[in-house]
């Protein structure tokens, strides 16, 4: 499976779009977010005043989760130039995804993101405190596992809740029979390619990021992760274990083969703080300002269908690509993970672990 090309997020911003049915993720950012402040309060403490700020924001999709980094960054730069009495500086966002994301919607949003900017200027009673900030934004196509800027020209990365995804379902899993993920059920050789695979690829990220980024540079990356070695995401878990169970149900019914089950993978990892580490430090471009792990509690809907939508949105395209464009499966699908979310997952407890890693790019 080429995923650069099959994966992307639910378009639009209907009822079954990424952008109605991406409320954990929001929670993600704003839960991060003074880990993101102290960082861009770093980075702008040590440019030259007037210099202008280039913002990658990573694995963006569409919605209002696209702009919300960006908008809370820049609002952090207002309040560091308001306390020196500095100017605004100037900045360029680029919003990256792989191609089949909807960047039509991201552009529709536009005028209401720099509208916004607008108001985090105003002061009650005082009018604006200096002009809006000049503010370009630009659309990338492409996936982070590639060169996707010039070198050194980004000042700041963020991305949050995409990097568990794989550029690819590892080779030598076809023994991972009776699921679709790295599960506790799965053999330790497909534990052990998942997590291969994750070190190559975050390897690969770390490299290209590190040239495209000035010295000193800094990202901040948010991942859904577990806490140690001995303990499996309980993301993935949440996301995947309904979809799996739905799909052995359809088997068991002869809606689909169960081959076609069988050889069926999601090419998503969720790593642990130790494997960050030791990858950060065995490529070598960054050091580790900030690592640690956060925690937060998903409640459950009493008839499933957010957590339902909420996985179908990101999970259809792959689905579809593999067993067939077939709506009516689709739905059949999904209301059995509704069915599972209600009936059996709703009697847990489901705490979310999340790995957060903040890096600063070493001198060359």
């Amino acid at each position: 499976m080429e995923v650069a090309n099959v994966l992307h997020m639910t378009e639009g911003i209907g009822d079954c779009s990424y952008a109605k049915n991406s409320l954990f993720q929001q929670k993600v950012i704003l839960m991060t977010k003074s880990i993101t402040d102290e960082a861009i309060s770093a980075l702008y403490r040590s440019l030259s005043t007037g210099e202008t700020i280039c913002i990658a924001e990573l694995g963006c999709s569409s919605g209002p989760n696209t702009f919300l980094p960006v908008s809370q960054l820049i609002q952090t730069i207002r309040e560091e130039c308001t306390s020196n009495g500095q100017q605004l500086p100037e900045f360029h966002v680029f919003l990256n995804d792989l191609p089949g994301n909807d960047f039509n919607t991201i552009f529709r949003l536009l005028p209401t993101f720099h509208e916004d900017l607008k108001k985090q200027n105003m002061r009650s009673g005082d009018g604006l405190l200096f002009d809006p900030p000049n503010c370009f934004v630009a659309g990338v196509a492409g996936s982070f596992y590639t060169r996707l800027f010039p070198s050194k020209k980004l000042h700041f990365v963020h991305s949050s809740y995409s990097l568990h995804w794989l550029s690819q379902v590892p080779d030598g899993i076809e023994n991972n029979k009776g699921t679709i993920y790295a599960a506790s059920t799965s053999p330790s050789s497909v534990l052990k390619a998942y997590s291969k695979q994750y070190e190559r690829d975050f390897a690969t990220f770390l490299k290209y990021r590190s040239e495209e980024l000035v010295e000193g540079g800094r990202m901040v990356l948010t991942m859904p992760g577990r806490e140690n070695e001995h303990h499996l995401s309980n993301v993935c878990r949440f996301m995947l274990e309904p979809l799996a169970i739905a799909l052995k149900d359809l088997v068991t019914e002869g809606l689909i083969e169960e081959e076609k089950v069988n050889s069926f993978n999601f090419p998503l990892y969720c790593p642990s703080p130790a494997e960050i580490k030791y990858i950060v430090e065995k490529e070598g471009s960054f050091t580790i300002d900030l690592l640690k792990t956060l925690e937060h509690q998903m409640d459950f809907s009493c008839e499933g269908y957010n957590e339902a939508q909420s996985v179908r949105v990101v999970g259809q395209p792959l689905l579809v690509r593999h067993f067939g464009d077939d709506d009516k499966l689709m739905d059949v699908v999904f209301n059995k993970c509704s069915d599972i979310y209600a009936n059996i997952m709703a009697n847990e407890k489901n705490i979310f672990t999340n790995v957060i890693v903040s890096l600063i790019k070493r001198n060359d």
